[in-house]
């Protein structure tokens, strides 16, 4: 049990491993899908395009969309975007960096699952059958046009009566078949290279500024975890509070069976926010007003020497996981 506390406690604090998992889970859900999916051409002039592109793109657009509402960053991402100028500057490097980031890791699945589609050879088949020369096989040569566009719709369709078995429909499918893997390996190509490229050539850029627009797009994260985190601290205590004040009849029976806090604890907690308006304003000077990126105001206050009160947060096993001690050596 420990072990699994372990590793959720670590997942939860490496917001960047979750992102890969979740990543990988939708790369593997898209091959499961696809190899599950019954693929049924409707071998007819006008339905074949649509409905072959209609299964290469639509279920991709699902999953990049499915990869940005499952990464926390990009509500991050936006609220720093959106978010007043306030005390704090924006860095439009950070928010670049979290863009790029989140839309890398958000094309994983959609990439996947294009490939898989073209290395399969079916849905461009069936898209692209009726659009084939008819004079290149021998089959179709000796019909009309319209004969031929209704035969050559129908190549997708191994138990159609009309074209079945005949050598010229597994020429054309066999013709198709080879463009399809020759553009899926082709577009794998392309994207291992620029993989490769982006990896390798990275330290021939400034490393110095990399550094800081990770670091600070990591900040970013973690100031919005603690801040809800403490929200919630405070809004739990809010809530003992005032039900206590409801209930003061039963306020013996309550704090029983609710967490036990000394009082003057409780009240260090609320850092004197103790009203419904003093919450709305807080929350609003948070979103409209956030402090600048400096704690020198708060080492004054506290210098050396003398003892700190611990931060509201200061409690939680969840953030003290996230910044373990470490020592002097």
């Amino acid at each position: 049990m420990d072990r699994f506390r372990m590793i959720f406690q670590y997942f939860q604090s490496n917001s960047e491993s979750v992102m890969n998992g979740i990543c990988g889970l939708l790369a593997l859900a898209s091959i499961k899908i696809y190899t599950c999916f019954d693929f049924s051409c409707p071998c007819l002039p006008r339905y074949n395009m649509a409905y072959g592109l209609g299964i290469l793109f639509v279920p991709p657009i699902a999953f990049f969309l499915c990869g940005l509402i499952l990464n926390r960053q990009s509500l991050v991402m936006l609220d720093e975007w959106r978010r007043p100028q306030g005390r704090r500057r924006k860095d439009l490097a950070v928010i670049r960096y979290m863009c790029s980031s989140i839309m890398q890791r958000a094309m994983v699945a959609p990439a996947v699952w294009i490939v898989v589609a073209l290395l399969d050879g079916k849905c461009l088949i069936c898209a692209f059958s009726s659009s084939v020369d008819p004079e290149k096989f021998p089959g179709f040569t000796n019909v009309t046009i319209e004969q031929a566009q209704e035969l050559l719709a129908k190549v997708p369709c191994k138990e159609d009566e009309l074209v079945g078995n005949s050598m010229s429909r597994r020429a054309v499918s066999r013709y198709l078949r080879c463009w399809s893997q020759a553009l899926g390996w082709s577009i794998l190509l392309m994207l291992i290279i620029a993989a490769f490229l982006a990896r390798w050539l990275r330290p021939c850029f400034n490393q110095a500024a990399l550094l800081q627009t990770r670091h600070w797009s990591n900040y970013l994260d973690i100031e919005q975890k603690i801040f809800e985190e403490t929200c919630c601290e405070h809004s739990q205590l809010f809530a003992h509070k005032c039900i206590l004040h409801f209930f003061e009849s039963m306020q013996e029976e309550v704090r029983q069976h609710s967490f036990d806090l000394p009082k003057e604890e409780e009240e260090d907690l609320l850092r004197g926010i103790t009203h419904q308006d003093q919450v709305n304003k807080l929350l609003k000077t948070w979103y409209y007003e956030k402090p600048p990126l400096d704690v020198s105001q708060a080492t004054q206050r506290h210098p050396l020497g003398r003892e700190r009160s611990p931060p509201p947060w200061a409690g939680s096993p969840r953030v003290q996981s996230k910044f373990p001690q470490h020592t002097n050596v």
